[in-house]
């Protein structure tokens, strides 16, 4: 049985910097211990990625892990998604309140967005923006009457 999706993964230039960010900007916190590899073909194997080496961290914030790799090799592409690109390419945080205080606190912290304030569309304020290494994250402040609040799912037993 799915149960639901555990975490998002993200693929960072600097590990230390971003963990940093995550946990300033979004109250992150790490679960466990920061891991690494080299030259380990299980995980190669794993992540089906032969000569694959890097290092990581879980961190948690509410119901969302987010895991990050900082890979030394191989070395991937440095362009960032685009929201039209294929593939995953933002995740979201739900704000409880005060979506527009939350927009001039993180641009405060360093991220970037190309609307001038969050969007009211109706059943959610929204608005994209790109944390410091230019991953997209999309803030959502979602109205009483919107169907797919966060506060209204069920508790997992």
């Amino acid at each position: 049985m799915i149960r639901g999706i555990h975490h998002v993964s993200i693929h960072v230039h600097n590990l230390d910097r971003m963990m940093a960010f995550y946990r300033k900007a979004f109250g992150f916190e790490l679960v466990g211990d920061e891991f690494s590899w080299k030259n380990e073909p299980v995980l190669d194997t794993l992540i089906d990625v032969p000569g694959s080496a890097a290092r990581g961290a879980m961190l948690r914030a509410g119901s969302c892990y987010v895991e990050m790799f900082e890979f030394q090799a191989p070395q991937g592409s440095s362009t960032p998604l685009n929201p039209y690109d294929k593939g995953y390419t933002h995740f979201c945080v739900d704000v409880a309140s005060d979506i527009e205080g939350e927009y001039e606190r993180l641009k405060a912290l360093g991220m970037t967005f190309g609307a001038p304030a969050p969007i009211d569309m109706g059943h959610v304020k929204s608005v994209y923006g790109r944390d410091p290494e230019g991953n997209l994250i999309e803030l959502q402040q979602t109205a009483d009457h919107c169907e797919f609040r966060l506060d209204a799912l069920p508790p997992v037993v």
